[in-house]
């Protein structure tokens, strides 16, 4: 983790004013949001109803589209709601390219190298996740190299090295969640998945101005612990744990 970073801790000055945050996604701009029944929330990829019915797959989430303001509003109302009642709406905007509003936010993420960007031009763009309390983004890796940076509130990180890979039984290879362990961690099944209890994870909780590293390849599975808002962006792979995801069949 990398702290009192000048530039992030600008950042997160700015965004803790949601007047601000608010014109800069855009007043009236529609974005994308995951909404679920349940406060856990897996990627799932579109594939064909055969597929589905080969993995008896039934999605965990559907998407649509919501104002800022309004998702600011149902997360801060849901404070004061029980978990079974509350809205689980998970948002996402995205900075496709320099020049974007997020770009410009985030001068420590534009593609010149540097501690943050190791390979410019594998770059892919800036992703903003913002998160409601107790929302739980399930255990996955992700294959380039990744660093998150936390602009507001707290979110709790359980981080797995690639060498974990065979105790976290991952979906397998063409299931529309593949990269995911099919494991839920709030409950999880030890009868059925017994190699998960000798699984081992470091743990960090992130808090406004602090930058993650994560390397390709690592699990991570994330709780929202407050309203929260995160960057990350990626810039290409690093090899070095090639071996023990071939291992475990990826």
């Amino acid at each position: 983790v990398v702290y009192n970073v000048p530039e992030v801790e600008e950042v997160v000055k700015k965004w803790s004013d949601l007047d601000h945050l608010n014109e800069l996604v855009g007043a009236n701009a529609m974005h994308d949001v995951q909404v679920s029944k349940d406060n856990h929330f897996m990627y799932w990829r579109e594939v064909s109803i055969k597929k589905r019915k080969r993995f008896h797959f039934i999605p965990p989430t559907s998407y649509s589209e919501i104002k800022f303001v309004d998702w600011l509003k149902a997360a801060v109302t849901n404070h004061n709601k029980s978990l079974v009642n509350r809205e689980h709406l998970y948002l996402r905007i995205n900075g496709e390219h320099v020049g974007d509003p997020i770009f410009n936010e985030l001068p420590f993420f534009n593609p010149i190298k540097s501690l943050f960007i190791v390979d410019p031009k594998e770059q892919r763009g800036i992703n903003c996740r913002f998160g409601m309390k107790s929302v739980i983004s399930e255990c996955h890796y992700d294959g380039s190299r990744n660093y998150v940076a936390a602009l507001g509130g707290m979110r709790r990180f359980i981080l797995n090295h690639p060498d974990q890979c065979e105790n976290l039984y991952l979906y397998s290879k063409g299931h529309p969640s593949a990269r995911h362990s099919e494991i839920d961690w709030s409950k999880p099944d030890y009868a059925k998945f017994h190699r998960f209890a000798k699984a081992k994870s470091n743990e960090i909780i992130t808090r406004p101005g602090d930058v993650l590293y994560l390397p390709t390849y690592w699990f991570h599975y994330i709780v929202s612990l407050n309203v929260n808002f995160q960057c990350n962006t990626r810039s290409g792979e690093e090899y070095g744990y090639d071996k023990y995801m071939e291992a475990c069949g990826f």
